[in-house]
């Protein structure tokens, strides 16, 4: 996963696996040093404020065949998977697959992706604004998906409340507050989404041993590599 804003800060998604690295060992989760500063000043303005930040980040997955998933059973979609157990993390309020929400303001020819033959036999894709989930299953691309999260709701200049036992207005409790926890969530949205992503090739390919899912594994790669 890789953190891609902070706030109003946004930053472009790792062009390469050399980025995905560097995002891996970044504190923030940060593809690029330079981006990396720039939200690390960004979040101490924020805490000179006394108030917090949201964002969003992006998980990534590779290796996955076409097929995991379904396209028939609403409750085994792969995409419908995904977001329900990204959206149980608290403070998450969106979820968007490849390109998201931004396929609402695409014309149908700019927006999906097309196929074309490929020089190595078989066939590619020149984009992937799918994020990697067709009919709610895998279609062989890389799976992307955008999380975002809203700012902790703590802030060191309280909010207005009121105080339940007379009705009065009163400010909200402070007791301590982290400013942003974008970088905490995107480790605990990576957990969640390799969890749904091993209960889905389980679903699909079962066994009671590793053996037997490595055999059918295997198996089911030569039959759809034919």
């Amino acid at each position: 996963g890789a953190v891609t804003s902070i706030g109003d800060m946004m930053i472009s998604l790792p062009h390469d696996q050399e980025e995905w690295y560097h995002a891996a060992s970044s504190d923030l989760g940060c593809p690029r040093a330079e981006d990396e500063e720039k939200l690390v000043r960004e979040i101490k303005a924020c805490i000179e404020e006394k108030d917090t930040l949201g964002g969003t980040f992006v998980l990534s997955a590779h290796g996955l065949p076409p097929g995991i998933g379904s396209h028939t059973e609403w409750d085994l979609r792969l995409d419908g998977r995904i977001a329900g157990a990204i959206m149980s993390i608290p403070a998450v309020k969106g979820v968007g697959i490849g390109c998201g929400f931004d396929l609402a303001r695409m014309k149908g020819s700019m927006a999906h992706d097309e196929i074309f033959p490929s020089d190595q036999g078989g066939w590619s894709r020149k984009t992937n604004n799918a994020g990697g989930i067709e009919g709610g299953m895998t279609n062989g691309e890389e799976l992307l998906v955008s999380v975002a999260m809203k700012p902790i709701p703590t802030l060191g200049k309280p909010l207005c409340s009121i105080d339940i036992t007379n009705g009065k207005k009163k400010e909200a409790a402070f007791e301590r507050s982290d400013v942003c926890a974008v970088p905490a969530a995107c480790i605990v949205g990576e957990a969640m989404f390799c969890w749904v992503l091993a209960q889905a090739v389980m679903d699909q390919f079962g066994g009671d041993t590793l053996e037997d899912l490595k055999g059918r594994w295997k198996s089911y790669l030569r039959r759809v590599e034919d």
